[in-house]
Formats: structure tokens, C-alpha cells, sequence
């Protein structure tokens, strides 16, 4: 087994904003990066896709001001690169630079997907580092070669030109999908945001120093996948296969 750890969702380098947690009960709302690219028309995913996301977070959790508490006004405007896309389990990147570990990825290899959430309480100086999906792979495809009837599945595939290098991640059905509550599993230390020192140990390590997970150009594997898999499934977190 291979697994390998992936920074998904906006932030402040990438969107310019942390999407919203509940520090207590762990709901969160998974928003994507923007768009880079111009996807085709008929395919494009607009913000205005996660207004109703935010609107039942903010309202469920008593949100003095509702929505404008949780979404910034710039983010509307524009497309979003919805990827990964729970509700089709697919993930896609580029299989010559940031994906190139994928390119290996087998039937039942781990794609664990991670976020850095901005907690609703009023102590907002540190981030909630957490998993936020996981995915068991079924097949790697090439992009350039999934069939236009399935398009619509990936970011990867919804662009006007597809990338030549670009490969999708279609992962098992009732095994992959959004966590229904994040699992924090983060911490800031020695001026950075890595994974706690006992996660490192219960699962078995990482192949990157300290536990670094704040940003990185090649996602992080696990030194231990199955140990990983079985600490994961004792957590016993829902998984649902839907954006939000």
C-alpha cells in the first residue's frame, strides 16, 4: 500500500481566506481554491455553489452575522477548481510535478486529503490543521483520454485545454468521500504547522522532517500506510460522498 498526504481547500496563499470550522463539534465547509484556468462554460463551478454550505453552517451555529461571517464578498465572482470532487470521487493533478506520486498509485492505495481551517471562536491566530476526506483509488487515467461524457467529474477535465501531463484519481465507491467532521491533526511547532508529535507516532511517520505539513511542494507520504489506514478507521468518521 502507498499513501501520500494532500493540501486541498482555500487559503491565504490561494484564495486569499480559510474556510470555516466549529472547534467544538468539528463541522466544517469544504471550499475550494479559485480557478487558474478557463473552464468550459457549460462545466464551470461558481463560489456561488458553497453560498448554501456556509449559510446552514452560519445558522446552525448561531453565527451573529450569518453568512457574512463566513463567506467573503470577492469569492462569488469567480470560477472554483473543485478538486478534489467528493461527489464524484475523483481527484486530478499534474502527473509530471505535484502528482508524479500518483502516476504509481495502484487499486487500494490512500489519497488523505487535509485543510487548514479557520476555527469560528474568537482566538483566530492559529489555524485547525485537519483531515477533511480520504479516498481508497480504484484506477489512474490520463486526462487527455477520460471520454467527454465524463468531463464534468474532475477540474482537470472540465478546462478548455486539457493538460497532456494531467492525470484523474477515481477512487472506491463506500470507502472514499468527505470526512463528515474534520479530524484535527495539527499543531504549531518550532514557527511552523506540523502534524502532533503522538499522530506521527501512532501512525508511523512521515517522509518529511518534523511533521511539516504548512506547505510543500510534493505532497508528504506515509512511512507506514497500513498502520495509518487501520488508526483511521478507529476514528470511525463518516465518509459521504458529497462536496458539502
Amino acid at each position: 500500500m502507498k499513501a501520500i498526504l494532500i493540501r486541498i481547500g482555500i487559503d491565504h496563499e490561494y484564495g486569499g481566506w480559510n474556510a470555516p470550522v466549529d472547534p467544538v463539534s468539528k463541522r466544517f465547509v469544504y471550499i475550494p481554491i479559485p480557478e487558474a484556468q478557463k473552464p468550459l462554460n457549460h462545466l464551470v463551478h461558481s463560489y456561488d455553489e458553497m453560498v448554501p454550505a456556509l449559510t446552514s453552517f452560519s445558522r446552525e451555529l448561531h453565527l451573529d452575522d450569518g453568512v457574512t461571517r463566513a463567506l467573503p464578498c470577492n469569492l462569488p465572482r469567480g470560477p472554483m477548481h473543485l478538486d478534489p470532487d467528493f461527489e464524484h470521487l475523483t481527484y486530478g493533478d499534474n502527473g509530471a510535478s505535484r502528482g508524479a506520486k500518483l502516476k504509481r498509485f495502484n487499486d487500494g492505495d490512500l489519497l488523505v486529503f487535509y485543510a487548514g481551517l479557520r476555527p469560528i471562536s474568537d482566538n483566530r491566530k492559529r489555524l485547525m490543521y485537519a483531515l477533511v476526506g480520504l479516498f481508497v483509488a480504484e484506477e489512474v487515467v490520463e486526462a487527455i483520454r477520460v471520454p467527454k461524457q465524463r468531463w464534468h467529474e474532475n477540474a482537470h477535465t472540465r478546462k478548455r485545454k486539457i493538460g497532456k501531463p494531467d492525470i484523474i484519481v477515481r477512487a472506491k465507491k463506500g470507502k472514499s468521500g468527505r470526512l463528515e467532521r474534520a479530524l484535527p491533526i495539527g499543531e504549531w511547532r518550532d514557527g511552523a504547522y506540523r502534524v502532533t508529535n503522538k499522530l506521527l507516532a501512532d501512525w508511523g511517520g512521515l517522509d518529511v522532517k518534523n511533521g511539516f505539513i504548512q506547505r510543500s511542494v510534493s505532497p508528504p507520504s506515509f512511512l507506514k500506510p497500513e498502520r495509518f489506514y487501520k488508526w483511521f478507521l478507529n476514528q470511525k468518521v463518516p465518509l459521504v460522498e458529497r462536496n458539502n
